[in-house]
């Protein structure tokens, strides 16, 4: 028997915490607890595992897209308050909550091609060294290799692996001028990526050689026009745009975008960089319908590998969406929907048994 299919199955299925003592139970006791946590312990299932699991079905979607891929590389924490403390499980700066979390901060690379989003390469940041902040007078946990190393490491992976795709889309936090000039000079791929608004910027190579530079911030930029500009510290010319959108509140925000492709004109660059926002998709249904958050594991191992299994299991999502036209949550309904109805079905039989009288009211 597949265990990684069968544990990944009961990711999909279950509507609580999955444990080892629960799938079993879910077998009949066809599997026995220890084989199962066996198998989570054993073996360390990492990215490049990921990409055999998923290569067929990446060569599959570049032949019938003609290499209009896109590689979104992004990170989440999946927070763990109660569990204790590692290397794996540990703090971690969260830009969209301004402070740190306990948990584990998975870095991923979403391939993500029509309709169609696939993992193929995933990073989990493990603080195994010590420093001391000497700010805060107290030791913190380090890892040796920091997150945008990940982001070129991952990169290096699936140019590796010969994936198809033109862009790469990110987030500011990624947008470090070695990154940018990774993903143009060694790779020779195009990039859109935001900057932040004091990122400076010179408005022609004449005055970029005499070092008069701008905050972005700052600049006069006409609405849905693109102005070809020269980043501080990379070598080459880029496209900015000024892209101002409503925030869920109603409050205006504001997006400054760069590209490496001098091609694009407005829409076409902020219609590709729409593609990155999948990524949060992904993420959601991580923990929605993968069952990431709802493992006990305590080990590093385990709990490593149950990230793998929920990785995976997103993959046997998006392959179901593809065959049945419904989305993630949609998906999970039915199944919830199928649940609840044997359930139901069980209590009317239960309800047959001698003994068990209903109650009835005047």
């Amino acid at each position: 028997m597949n265990l990684l299919e069968l544990y990944t199955d009961y990711l999909l299925s279950a509507f609580s915490y999955t444990t080892a003592t629960g799938l079993s139970a879910m077998t009949g006791g066809a599997v026995s607890h220890d084989k199962i946590t066996r198998f989570l312990s054993e073996n360390a299932l990492d990215s490049p595992k990921l990409w055999r699991l998923v290569k067929p079905l990446v060569r599959e979607l570049e032949d019938e897209n003609e290499a209009s891929g896109v590689l979104i590389i992004d990170d989440t924490i999946e927070e763990k308050p109660y569990t204790d403390e590692s290397e794996l499980v540990c703090w971690h700066y969260d830009h969209s909550k301004g402070r740190s979390v306990k948990g584990i901060n998975l870095l991923s690379t979403l391939y993500r091609v029509g309709e169609v989003s696939i993992p193929v390469a995933f990073e989990l940041v493990k603080k195994t060294e010590w420093v001391f902040n000497e700010k805060k007078e107290k030791w913190q946990r380090k890892s040796p290799r920091t997150k945008n190393e990940l982001y070129r490491q991952m990169l290096r992976a699936c140019a590796k692996n010969r994936i198809e795709f033109r862009y790469v889309l990110n987030d500011v936090w990624y947008a470090s001028s070695e990154n940018i000039r990774y993903v143009k000079e060694d790779l020779g791929k195009e990039f859109i990526m935001p900057v932040k608004i004091n990122r400076k910027v010179a408005l022609s190579l004449e005055r970029k050689k005499r070092g008069e530079y701008e905050q972005v911030g700052t600049l006069e930029l006409q609405p849905n026009t693109t102005r070809r500009v020269y980043v501080e510290q990379v070598p080459f010319a880029l496209l900015l745009v000024k892209q101002v959108f409503k925030n869920e509140d109603g409050s205006e925000g504001v997006l400054y975008l760069v590209s490496s492709d001098l091609t694009l004109d407005y829409d076409g660059l902020t219609t590709i960089y729409k593609r990155r926002w999948k990524v949060e998709e992904y993420h959601k249904s991580l923990k929605s319908n993968a069952s990431l958050s709802k493992s006990p594991t305590k080990t590093i191992r385990t709990q490593s590998n149950h990230v793998f299994a929920s990785i995976y299991a997103f993959v046997k999502l998006e392959r179901m969406k593809l065959a049945m036209k419904l989305n993630h949550f949609a998906l999970r309904s039915r199944m919830y929907l199928k649940a609840v109805q044997a359930a139901f079905a069980e209590l009317q039989s239960l309800r047959l048994l001698p003994g068990v009288e209903p109650i009835v009211r005047a």
